[in-house]
């Protein structure tokens, strides 16, 4: 049922230094909001260099903060190098509070950082706690591994400031999946104020068609962002140059942050192998999984829901280094038998991959281990949201059914 809303705001903040993941997150739960709530706005502050890439639904916005990269060993860079890494998050710190002043959001949604990227929206939490603002963290069901997380929370003092600032923290997955929190001393109150809410359900636009879908069948091979995917692209290669057999076609999609000299490559590479079709960007995956017989991909939060919500078999090659968290994810997916896993040193053997591409097809959808699914994340975040909207100020709010 959709409501009416009268001048609801909500504000999200993505701060996207790597890959594609956490903008994503974001337009999903936004434009399931604003599909379920007329008069709802939505506002997203993003550092993705291709944020404007992307359609956005109508009373669906972003506001685009200058954009750092993240480099293989953790550390930060401007994205211009000419640029001081501090004067760009102090442009950054600026522009996050001056939006937060003008659009008066009565909710925001903070994804994965809680604090932000080196701690930028620290002091718009605290101005708009101030102002009555419903504060909401947004976690992946995995975040990293515990040591690791543990480690980076402490030296910031992160958990004590979730329970200082936040209301409530939203888990994007269900309790028997994955704890994000799992080995840290996490207080009472934080944890009461937890609420796994489950996995993003995704579709597919019946409005816009993706200009790269290809004809016929197909395995999608996908790296996400594509900044640390290269290497699986050239196993991927590798395997269907050592076997001959291996004739099942393949879409590749690079990815928009490959950097130059890896992509380069690999398109001349690809280019001389039969069975394989490259691209470098396509603003529309959900198609090309929803139309694949099979994906091979490196288990980021945003796949993975996909390949649930299109019930694709699905080969896994997490990244281990320098977070844990598509590990994580693809080792507790494979023992509920979601999907296949090979490690990246297994990939690595011609042969091993080859073969495990011949049966991906073949294999029996997530569908068949539904029980672990619970792709309800939207409906759920919906129904919380239209709560909190109608606990504002009876004054302020008017709501009739649609």
């Amino acid at each position: 049922m959709t409501r009416r809303i009268e001048n609801a705001r909500i504000l999200m903040y993505s701060h996207d230094t790597f890959g594609l993941g956490h903008l994503r997150r974001c337009r999903a739960i936004a434009h399931a909001l604003v599909e379920d709530y007329r008069g709802l706005q939505v506002l997203i502050i993003s550092g993705a260099t291709i944020a404007g890439a992307y359609d956005y639904r109508a009373r669906v916005d972003f506001v685009k903060i200058p954009s750092v990269i993240k480099l293989r060993n953790g550390e930060y860079t401007s994205m211009d190098r000419h640029i001081d890494l501090n004067e760009t998050l102090k442009m950054r710190r600026s522009i996050i509070r001056h939006t937060a002043e003008t659009f008066k959001p009565d909710i925001f949604i903070v994804d994965k950082e809680p604090m932000g990227l080196r701690g930028e929206v620290e002091d718009t939490l605290g101005y708009l706690k101030h102002q009555g603002t419903t504060l909401v963290l947004g976690l992946r069901e995995v975040m990293d591994a515990p040591h690791l997380l543990d480690a980076e929370w402490k030296r910031n003092d992160v958990m004590r400031k979730i329970g200082q600032f936040y209301d409530t923290v939203w888990v994007y997955g269900p309790p028997d999946f994955y704890d994000p929190l799992v080995g840290l001393d996490v207080p009472a109150q934080v944890r009461a104020r937890m609420d796994f809410v489950g996995f993003l359900q995704r579709s597919v636009s019946l409005d816009v068609s993706s200009e790269h879908k290809p004809k016929g069948d197909y395995i999608l091979i996908t790296t996400g962002g594509g900044g640390d995917g290269s290497d699986l692209i050239h196993d991927v290669v590798d395997a269907y140059r050592a076997d001959p057999t291996l004739t099942h076609p393949s879409f590749v999609v690079l990815g928009p942050y490959m950097p130059a000299k890896q992509r380069h490559k690999l398109l001349s590479k690809c280019a001389l192998t039969p069975h394989l079709t490259v691209i470098e960007f396509d603003n529309r995956m959900e198609e090309l999984i929803a139309n694949a017989s099979g994906v091979v991909a490196m288990g980021g939060y945003n796949t993975y829901c996909e390949i649930l919500s299109f019930d694709k078999p699905a080969l896994i090659v997490p990244r281990v280094v320098p977070r844990e968290e598509q590990l994580i994810r693809a080792r507790r997916a494979s023992e509920l038998g979601l999907i296949d896993m090979l490690l990246p040193e297994e990939a690595a053997d011609p042969r091993r991959l080859a073969a495990a591409l011949h049966a991906l097809p073949q294999r029996a959808p997530p569908s068949h281990h539904a029980s672990n699914m619970h792709l309800d994340g939207l409906s759920n975040i919906s129904r919380i949201v239209g709560n909190m909207l109608d606990g504002r100020d009876r004054d302020h709010l008017s709501v009739v059914k649609a």
